[in-house]
């Protein structure tokens, strides 16, 4: 969890910060398979989570839809969408670190929590968290990352004008 904090504490030193990053290992070794940010902005696709972005990644990487022995860890607890993904892409764990309602103090989110979501699937996955939440908050809090909320807010505001 704190090789994917700090990873994504690094965009908080960019014009494009986010507090959403995700890796996924491998579940026996520890290895390292994939890492991605939050790109929504960037990308102008409401899709491109760090959760959904990795696990696209990593099945490009491996040339396979399956992440069956693989673990992803989240700087946040992901979202349905992101959950979905995980559960589709077969991963065996999910370990995020702050929580949909930390999130939620900053920016949109859809209540239903990843623990909820894996629930209700036929697929299984273990869902863990929140681990080192405070240290994962920090993300949401940093004044780079608040500037860049205010600056989302402000640009979704003018074009629900338009």
């Amino acid at each position: 969890m704190r090789e994917i904090y700090e990873f994504t504490a690094r965009s908080l030193k960019t014009a494009r910060p986010v507090p959403f990053g995700a890796l996924i290992v491998d579940t026996r070794t520890g290895e390292r398979l994939m890492r991605a940010t939050n790109a929504v902005q960037r990308e102008n696709d409401p899709s491109a989570h760090a959760e959904t972005r990795t696990v696209r990644l990593a099945c490009k990487k491996l040339k396979r839809p399956s992440l069956a022995g693989f673990t992803m860890y989240s700087t946040c607890e992901p979202c349905a969408m992101c959950m979905a993904n995980a559960l589709w892409a077969r991963l065996d764990r999910v370990v995020y670190g702050a929580t949909i309602e930390d999130a939620n103090r900053f920016c949109l989110q859809i209540h239903i929590g990843a623990k909820e979501v894996a629930r209700r699937s036929d697929m299984h996955c273990i869902v863990e968290g929140p681990v080192l939440r405070d240290l994962c908050n920090t993300l949401f809090t940093h004044p780079n990352m608040q500037k860049a909320f205010r600056a989302w807010s402000t640009s979704k505001s003018k074009s629900a004008k338009s």
